[in-house]
């Protein structure tokens, strides 16, 4: 499902030094604990990263404090030792879990999330094989990647129907913000300590900004949307307006246009 070719705006001198001046100023340290991206920052080994960076992710549509709280009741159940946890629990184990929720995302939800980790695990040392398998040479974004990791992730007959809306999937036309904040995470790598870069067979160049309310509405105020819906294409335009000022990493504005949201830019 190869995305269409796309026309895009020329960036102006404004445009340019509000991105760089407001990602300079949100791509830092102090953003991290106000964000779920705090989450696998309480952790130092690579699989409890990507669990739980995997889980804020999924979990992070709300108040951001909400999000946090629940991720932290979320790693309390596992003892605070996911990977461990996924790995080597126990049946009797999991009852702590059915009183789990986070708006629609629910006990079964959260079973089915810890029997694929286990069974993904067992087989594979990091959740990146999962997404960068499923690459093809000359893909320009990561959308096979997440076509990939959805069928991955639905192929199972313990699979409950409902979960699939949590796991998002370019063939549905969504814009997959969650999975898209998670693949950042993971892939982006600099020197200022809020991205992990801990994959390196997915290319910052390839990734797609995500796509929320936030960065959403402040893209377009500076022209950097044209597309009237927020979709997939959405994602991929505002990519490709990004890529202008930056090819090899256009997903660090992602910061600018979440901090400039935040701040209630031109309201």
């Amino acid at each position: 499902m190869p995305s269409t070719e796309i026309s895009v705006p020329t960036i102006s001198s404004y445009i340019f030094e509000l991105l760089e001046e407001k990602s300079a100023q949100y791509n830092r340290p102090d953003f991290i604990a106000f964000d779920p991206i705090s989450i696998p920052h309480r952790f130092s080994k690579k699989q409890d990263i990507e669990i739980m960076g995997f889980w804020a992710a999924v979990l992070a549509w709300g108040q951001r404090k909400t999000i946090i709280n629940k991720c932290l009741e979320l790693s309390a159940l596992m003892d605070n030792a996911p990977y461990d946890f996924v790995m080597n629990h126990q049946d009797s184990d999991l009852k702590q879990f059915l009183n789990f929720k986070h708006r629609t995302f629910n006990s079964t939800d959260t079973l089915y999330f810890i029997h694929f980790f286990q069974q993904y695990y067992r087989q594979h040392e990091s959740l990146e094989f999962a997404f960068s398998s499923h690459l093809k040479p000359g893909d320009i974004t990561i959308e096979n990647a997440l076509i990939g990791f959805h069928d991955l992730f639905s192929n199972s007959e313990h699979f409950p129907t409902r979960t699939r809306k949590h796991i998002a999937t370019p063939v549905r036309k969504s814009s997959c913000k969650r999975l898209n904040m998670f693949l950042r995470w993971m892939v982006r790598t600099d020197n200022n300590g809020v991205d992990f870069g801990i994959w390196n067979t997915i290319k910052p160049s390839q990734l797609v900004c995500p796509c929320d309310v936030h960065v959403d509405r402040v893209a377009r105020l500076l022209g950097l949307i044209k597309r009237p819906v927020t979709d997939w294409q959405t994602a991929i335009e505002l990519t490709a307006s990004l890529r202008q000022v930056d090819p090899n990493d256009p997903v660090k504005y992602d910061f600018a246009l979440f901090g400039l949201g935040i701040e209630g830019f031109a309201k």
